[in-house]
């Protein structure tokens, strides 16, 4: 499996407050971008699979919504993180 705990761990310990810290917008964010980017190359080799194909779309509003939230709420935060996990260009 590609996404275990320690990885989830570090993901959130990385971008969050902490690795317990799973609620915060930032670590959230990152966990979606990490399972988007493995989605991604999994649809790169198997381009007929329509439900990983609905689900990246699914990963990527909810991403887009935390971001938009995160955007509102405090832009120097959301400044910061699309700079780290460079979603933008």
């Amino acid at each position: 499996m590609y996404l275990t705990s320690e990885v989830k761990k570090n993901i959130f310990k990385q971008y969050g407050k902490s690795e317990f810290d799973t609620g915060s917008s930032e670590g959230q964010v990152a966990m979606f971008t990490f399972r988007i980017q493995h989605l991604t190359n999994h649809l790169k080799e198997n381009n007929k699979d329509a439900f990983t194909r609905r689900s990246l779309v699914r990963l990527v509003g909810k991403r887009r919504r935390l971001l938009d939230y995160l955007k509102e709420k405090d832009i120097n935060r959301y400044r910061n993180l699309i700079k780290e996990l460079k979603i933008r260009k």
